[in-house]
């Protein structure tokens, strides 16, 4: 196998940057129209959301002793939801739709994908809607495409802020008209955690991008020698990302998306990044839920009298372990949670069976135990919302899907 040379590297790394898959530069904002006047909005947390960290289970008696480091339930500042449950104070701004019922947890939960914890085929598994047995094959179509298709009346329309990929979620074939924003979008909110995605899953990029010199070259435009650490430089190239692109936040992604809704779109699809907490996870999970929440803000106030007819579905690909790591951080891992909110559902709950945290109770030694596959919320949702069939559900829109009792989500 040969090396990666630092030039090499940066080519590969500037080609990656435009994959759906691999990277949150890439934007793609994904509508579908339809004669109804129900809304689904579905928001991908791309890095691999702590479920645990967003919704802690404080009184599990093993969730403390597994971080010492973080900041946990009602007496750390998180706010306390059932007596068992908290959640994490970057989300404090929608404990009101909690009192409302207006938004609600799914604990527990993950696709079908398991052990080998790589975003790309998470991601992948995640908008393809498929069961394990397509891993690693082509994914043709998401499976908001194939809702699509057997809705009578329904297209599809794909805003693209960079890049010329259409999101997998909706990629498909349905029908398809063109269309793009008035105004360029530009990037997405800048994430410290771009390149760590890439490496952590191919140990030749990997291998070449151990130098801190690298993040160094990215800024510089140019190959040279660095003397800052990792960490700096991670921030700096977020810093430089953010800094040209400041007009394009989560809370504007998602008011763009409200106006859509308002308008023709009946299904919209978009993506956050800065989910990957490796290290320093108290800051960075604080960042990235503030971001959640100005996402979902902008979208019920965008939406207006419409925000009681729409149901938001935020998945992740897969969870973090339960314990924390020696850089303060989280690994990747398997189960985590589901946020959903809107007018249309029936929140002020967390929902799920809860594994537990005790020995004998994870995933592999180290992971949340899933308990439901997420895909069952998603289905049950477009039942409610769209009258879709069980049937058409369990095999065509997500293949080797079994629905399980119905967790009755809508009002």
């Amino acid at each position: 196998m040969s090396r990666l040379t630092r030039r090499d590297l940066l080519l590969r790394a500037s080609a990656i940057g435009c994959s759906a898959a691999a990277s949150p530069l890439l934007t793609p904002v994904a509508f579908a129209s339809a004669p109804t006047e129900n809304r689904l909005v579905v928001i991908l947390l791309r890095g691999a959301m702590d479920g645990l960290d967003l919704v802690q289970p404080y009184g599990d008696p093993h969730f403390a002793a597994a971080r010492p480091d973080f900041a946990i339930g009602p007496a750390a500042g998180a706010h306390d939801l059932d007596g068992f449950f908290s959640l994490h104070p970057g989300l404090g701004e929608l404990m009101p739709l909690w009192q409302s019922g207006e938004l609600g947890f799914a604990h527990a939960v993950s696709t079908p994908y398991r052990n080998q914890r790589s975003h790309f085929d998470g991601q992948d598994l995640l908008e393809a809607g498929t069961g394990a047995d397509r891993l690693g094959g082509s994914y043709e179509d998401g499976w908001l495409n194939r809702l699509v298709q057997i809705m009578p009346g329904a297209t599809r329309e794909t805003a693209l802020a960079v890049g010329r990929e259409e999101a997998l979620i909706l990629r498909g074939a349905a029908p398809s008209v063109a269309w793009s924003p008035a105004s360029q979008l530009g990037l997405s909110p800048a994430t410290s955690d771009l390149l760590g995605m890439l490496y952590h899953d191919d140990p030749l990029f990997r291998e070449a991008f151990e130098g801190a010199e690298f993040y160094s070259d990215l800024l510089r435009g140019a190959l040279s020698d660095g003397d800052m650490s990792e960490d700096d430089m991670m921030a700096a190239m977020a810093d430089s990302i953010s800094a040209s692109n400041s007009s394009v936040t989560a809370g504007s992604l998602a008011g763009f998306a409200a106006e859509r809704l308002r308008a023709d779109a009946r299904i919209a699809s978009f993506s956050l990044g800065g989910w990957d907490t490796h290290r320093g996870q108290v800051n960075r999970m604080g960042r990235a839920l503030r971001h959640l929440s100005s996402a979902i803000t902008h979208l019920r106030d965008g939406l207006g009298p419409d925000w009681d007819k729409t149901v938001v579905l935020a998945m992740t690909e897969f969870g973090r372990t339960v314990r924390q790591n020696g850089s303060a951080g989280t690994d990747h891992g398997t189960g985590s949670a589901l946020l959903l909110a809107g007018g249309a559902i029936r929140g002020g709950r967390v929902m799920g069976d809860w594994p537990g945290l005790g020995p004998g109770d994870l995933f592999a030694d180290r992971d949340l135990m899933p308990t439901r596959d997420v895909r069952a919320y998603a289905a049950w949702a477009m039942a409610g919302l769209f009258g879709t069939e069980a049937s058409a559900l369990e095999s065509r829109i997500f293949p080797s899907l079994e629905l399980g009792a119905d967790p009755g989500l809508l009002r």
